[in-house]
């Protein structure tokens, strides 16, 4: 098969995907939900079964999302459908692409909320708005801005700009100019903190709550934990990777690729961990804050400590650039199907797409305050939107991949693509993508859905 090239453009190296992929990857969750549930369920034990979760779960599918993006070389939607025909398939498994599609718009409208929040701290952070605060205050403080729908309309306008204009740029000039900026920022910024933490004085108790090994505190629900956080933590079922994967070279290897980032994204969790929770056991703070942790807990241990304004900003900064990083590769797969599908430029794409997710962001926001009063059932809008997509498109996303290049797939079209010269490791991936990960997935729908509805 002679080799297609994507209309959108291609990464100019495989370091520049892996960066890009990584920076998809790495969103809130990593920065306080990973360490947290990390020292909550056995510490060193939960970072393994998570690991061997990544390793049969994780990998197997961001693995078949490149594959199938870079044979595709378009958009989630239409490489979905151009890789069915060639395996004799329906067109109608484009449908997983559409879902992935459009549950990245749908999250993108809720994350830009959230984000914004982080913005409106990266700027409290240099004003000195938190120098001394106590908790108390702190609670406040963050419940007034939920309560203030013109503020969060401010911030949450000010973010899907700052996204939107990135995509607009196209795969060089706008995805990778700003992974080439923006994800060196991250790591740097990330290490400038876990110095800053290592002088906090509770470094060891930090590392302790992180690392340490007991298999007692491991239970059936701590695996659940490390099986969807495994899934939900790689970006997978939502079409970015996909997406990502259609502009990598055909040269490098997927699987080497795909272990890379997920390494990269494990090892960003981690140590986002070893920086925050030595801080908050310097300061007596409860580690099991959970989103609290950083809207509450964390400005008030940076508003405590010497050089805390100016660390804590940087910390602010650093959510923010991986709250950026990852709300790029949300946007990408709707915006490369309407270049594809109506021929326009990408800017016209992203005007529409941006005031769509804008739209959607105003009605999630009045969740906290303006229409905190309309549920539908018991959840609000805001609710509802991060319901749908976490608990339902994405896991049926997830399992419709790993069926359709696990079962459906041309077995010499995956071999072509991936190209692993060592059979065992081809054979490996194919048991995990035909029998492990459908299982897995298929248990973090229903399990989801059993525990919303019945705890």
């Amino acid at each position: 098969m002679q080799e297609k090239l994507s209309i959108h453009g291609a990464w100019s190296s495989r370091w520049v995907f892996i960066m890009a992929a990584t920076g998809s990857a790495v969103g809130l969750g990593n920065i306080w939900k990973f360490p947290y549930i990390t020292g909550e369920n056995g510490g060193g034990a939960f970072v393994l079964v998570y690991l061997i979760c990544i390793l049969l779960v994780g990998i197997p599918i961001m693995v078949s999302e490149v594959l199938i993006g870079r044979r595709g070389r378009q958009s989630p939607i239409n490489s979905m459908k151009d890789l069915a025909v060639e395996s004799g398939l329906s067109r109608k498994w484009s449908l997983a692409g559409w879902m992935g599609a459009i549950a990245g718009v749908m999250i993108f409208s809720f994350y830009s909320i959230v984000a914004g929040w982080v913005l409106y701290y990266v700027a409290g952070m240099a004003n000195g708005e938190f120098i001394d605060i106590g908790s108390e205050m702190a609670g406040k403080k963050f419940e007034a801005l939920l309560a203030d729908a013109q503020t969060l309309l401010i911030w949450h306008t000010v973010f899907v700009l700052m996204v939107m204009i990135v995509v607009a740029g196209g795969v060089n000039k706008g995805l990778e100019r700003a992974t080439r900026i923006m994800m060196p920022a991250l790591f740097v910024l990330l290490f400038v903190l876990l110095g800053y933490s290592m002088t906090s004085g509770a470094f060891g108790q930090g590392f302790d709550f992180l690392f340490h090994f007991d298999p007692s505190e491991l239970t059936w629900n701590s695996v659940l934990v490390a099986l969807g956080h495994s899934f939900f933590t790689l970006s997978l079922g939502m079409g970015s990777i996909m997406a990502y994967g259609s502009y990598m070279p055909k040269k490098s290897s997927i699987g080497g690729t795909v272990v890379m980032i997920a390494l990269l994204d494990t090892l960003v969790a981690l140590v986002a961990g070893l920086a925050i929770f030595p801080i908050v056991f310097a300061n007596q703070l409860d580690p099991g804050a959970g989103p609290g942790l950083m809207f509450i807990t964390l400005p008030v241990a940076f508003g405590q400590m010497p050089g805390g304004q100016i660390f804590g900003f940087l910390f602010f900064v650093l959510i923010a650039v991986a709250a950026w990083t990852s709300a790029i590769s949300l946007m990408e797969p709707a915006v490369a199907w309407m270049v594809e599908k109506f021929g326009i430029k990408r800017l016209p794409a992203c005007t529409a797409l941006g005031f769509l997710v804008w739209a959607l962001g105003i009605a999630c926001l009045g969740s906290f305050n303006f229409m905190s009063d309309l549920k539908i059932g018991s959840m609000t809008f805001f609710d509802l939107m991060d319901f749908a997509t976490a608990n339902v498109m994405l896991p049926l996303g997830g399992l419709f991949i790993a069926i359709f290049a696990g079962w459906k797939i041309k077995q010499s079209v995956l071999k072509d693509e991936l190209s692993m010269q060592n059979h065992f490791w081809f054979s490996a991936w194919y048991v995990a993508i035909r029998f492990i990960a459908p299982v897995a997935v298929a248990a973090i729908f229903a399990l989801n859905l059993y525990n919303k509805f019945t705890v």
